[in-house]
């Protein structure tokens, strides 16, 4: 990777236009169905058009977007049943990488785990949330690497990505920073004292209620593509 093409934060500029264009989907800029030229892309976010384009393959992973070859890229159709099997799957994976996390997590990962949990409450309590967003990536990251297990690491990982955009966007509903903070707060505790059936729980608490803030903003978004 160029390193002109990354922020000082490892973000590559492609990532960082993803999110973006993400948001403008999920805020109904951008409406389902609508055409998603690259060179229209590229003069509205003031950037080249290969950003562009590995923003459009990034989104097309997460569903959010359809791209066909030589048929360009349009904005998904994505129903609240498709979302609902996701955010299920999702739930149940974390948990479990919770559950395993508290048995299996090395005391070395365990303080760091902690440490980043403690940085993030102070941003949250900053309301900074593009920092939380970033942070708490990494938070989900280290309950899947916790779990000592490659493949549901993977299958955790893989079904983040499709639901990036939409885990993104919880925090945007006021006070979503604060209440985040206070479920993985729930996790934390379990998984440092090795209580793997309250860390499975608090983690499935979490994501529900992850899908529950996603819910509160599409009912007042114009995008919900399928009712």
């Amino acid at each position: 990777m160029r390193p002109e093409m990354t922020d000082t934060k490892g973000i590559t500029r492609a990532e960082r236009l993803a999110g973006e264009i993400a948001d403008a989907i999920l805020a109904g800029d951008l409406a389902p169905g609508s055409r998603l030229d690259e060179a229209g892309l590229a003069a509205r976010y003031g950037v080249s058009r290969t950003p562009v384009r590995e923003a459009l393959r990034q989104l097309a992973a997460t569903g959010l977007i359809d791209a066909k070859p030589r048929r360009g890229a349009s904005v998904s159709h994505v129903t609240s049943r498709q979302l609902e099997t996701l955010f299920v799957a999702m739930g149940e994976i974390e948990a479990t990488c919770a559950r395993l996390a508290a048995i299996s997590m090395t005391p070395i990962e365990r303080r760091r785990l902690e440490a980043l949990h403690e940085r993030m409450g102070e941003t949250a309590a900053r309301n900074e949330e593009a920092v939380y967003a970033e942070a708490n990536v990494a938070f989900h990251t280290m309950i899947y690497a916790g779990a000592n297990n490659a493949v549901i690491s993977d299958i955790a990982t893989g079904l983040r990505r499709r639901l990036s955009p939409f885990r993104r966007a919880q925090f945007r509903a006021p006070g979503r920073l604060t209440l985040s903070h206070g479920e993985h707060d729930a996790v934390v505790k379990a998984v440092l004292r090795g209580d793997a059936a309250t860390a499975h729980a608090a983690m499935l608490r979490h994501v529900s209620l992850v899908e529950d803030a996603f819910e509160q903003l599409a009912q007042v978004a114009p995008h919900r593509a399928g009712g």
